[in-house]
C-alpha cells in the first residue's frame, strides 16, 4: 500500500510516500528561521508559509520517491491536534488530491502520528507497550495496547516540556528552539549545580507540570545580575530536572501496565541526556526502549503516512466533508 502523508499541525510544511513500512520520501520544509526572531511560532505566519510551500513540498515528495500521484493508494493527513490555521492548510491540499486521484482519504490525530514514528522505525516494537510523545505542545504518557488502540495515561497540566524547555532559552538568551540550545549549552555545566524541584514526581498521577519549574528558574535570577549565575550550570540543571520527571514518570507507567517497552517520541526525544538517562534507568530494570530515527522525531509526514496506513488496513476512511480541529482527545480514534 503506496500512501501519501501530509503534516502542516504547526510550523513544518511536509509531505511523504510510504509503501508497506518502507519510507521513499520525507520532505520536510522548516520554519524555524523565520520564527526564532519572535522567540516562539506566530500563527498566522506559519500558516500562510504553509499555503505557499504545501505543492512545492507535495511534489518533491513524489519526485524524491520516485512516484507518480496516479500510483498512491490512499492519502493520510495530520486533521487533529495543532495550530488551527496551519491544520486546515494540510487538510485542504489533502482533500483536493483525493477528490482529483479518487482515492480513499484519512484524516488522522497528530499525536497518533508521534506514536508511529518509533513502530515506523523498529517494525519489531512489543505490542503492548508505552509511548512517552514529548514536544514544544504536548507530553503525554500514552499505554498503546495495538495498533490504533491507546488509553491515555497521564497528560500535561500546564507547560509542556518542550514549551519550558522554550520559554527558559528565551528568558536566558541563548536562542530558539529552546531545547537543542539548552542541550548544547548543559554540556559545559553541571547537572547538581541547582537542587531544582521535580514536579509531581512523587504523585501517584502520570500527569505532568513544568510551570511551576520554569518559574523557579526565573526566580534565581531575581534581584541577581543575569552575569551573576552560570548559565550553563543553569541550564544542565534546569534539563536534568525535566529528565527526571520524564524518565520517573515512563517507567512508573511502565510499571502500572506491566509492559517490556517504552518508546520516545517527539522533538524532545532529540535531547541527549534524555537518551542517556531512559537508556540507563531502562537497562538496570531490564526494559527495552525505542527511539524514532532521528529525521523522524519531529514533525514529519512519514509518520503521518504510517498512521494512515494502519487506519485504512483497518477500513476506516474519512469523507470530503472532513475538518481540521485544533484539539480532540486521542481516545476518539478508538
Amino acid at each position: 500500500m503506496l500512501i501519501l502523508g501530509i503534516e502542516t499541525s504547526c510550523d513544518e510544511t511536509a509531505a511523504a510516500l510510504v509503501e508497506d513500512g518502507a519510507i521513499l520520501s520525507n520532505v520536510i520544509s522548516s520554519q524555524i528561521d523565520l520564527h526564532a526572531r519572535y522567540g516562539g511560532v506566530v500563527p498566522e505566519i506559519a500558516s500562510r508559509k504553509h499555503v505557499e510551500a504545501i505543492g512545492y513540498v507535495i511534489r518533491e515528495a513524489f519526485d524524491t520517491a520516485r512516484r507518480r500521484p496516479s500510483q498512491i493508494d490512499g492519502i493520510a493527513v495530520s486533521a487533529r491536534y495543532g495550530l488551527i490555521g496551519s491544520l486546515v492548510v494540510g487538510v485542504a491540499a489533502a482533500k483536493s488530491l483525493a477528490y482529483a486521484l479518487k482515492v480513499p482519504l484519512v484524516g488522522t490525530h497528530h499525536i497518533e502520528g508521534h506514536i508511529f514514528a518509533p513502530i515506523l522505525s523498529h517494525p519489531g516494537i512489543p505490542m503492548p507497550h508505552v509511548c512517552l510523545t514529548v514536544s514544544g505542545g504536548h507530553t503525554m504518557l500514552v499505554h498503546v495496547k495495538g495498533p490504533c488502540r491507546y488509553e491515555v495515561m497521564g497528560n500535561t497540566v500546564d507547560d509542556a516540556a518542550g514549551e519550558a524547555f522554550d520559554k527558559i532559552a528565551k528568558f536566558l538568551d541563548i536562542g530558539f528552539p529552546g531545547g537543542p540550545a539548552i542541550d548544547r549549552l548543559a554540556l559545559k555545566g553541571s547537572r547538581t549545580a541547582f537542587d531544582l524541584p521535580r514536579p509531581l514526581v512523587r504523585s501517584r498521577s502520570l500527569d505532568f507540570s513544568f510551570s511551576g519549574l520554569k518559574t523557579c528558574v526565573v526566580n534565581m535570577f531575581r534581584d541577581r545580575p543575569p552575569e551573576g549565575l552560570p548559565l550553563p550550570d543553569v541550564a544542565a540543571s534546569f534539563q536534568e530536572a525535566v529528565v527526571d520527571v520524564l524518565v520517573s514518570k515512563a517507567l512508573q507507567a511502565a510499571e502500572r501496565k506491566a509492559v517490556s517497552a517504552i518508546s520516545v517520541t517527539g522533538g524532545v526525544s532529540s535531547n541527549r541526556r534524555l537518551g542517556e538517562a531512559f537508556q540507563e534507568a531502562c537497562g538496570r530494570r531490564g526494559l527495552a526502549v525505542f527511539f524514532p530515527l532521528p529525521d523522524l522525531r519531529t514533525d514529519n509526514a512519514a509518520m503521518v503516512a504510517a498512521a494512515g496506513t494502519a487506519r485504512l488496513a483497518q477500513g476506516e476512511v474519512s469523507g470530503l466533508d472532513l475538518n481540521a480541529v485544533a484539539s480532540a482527545p486521542l481516545e476518539s480514534l478508538r
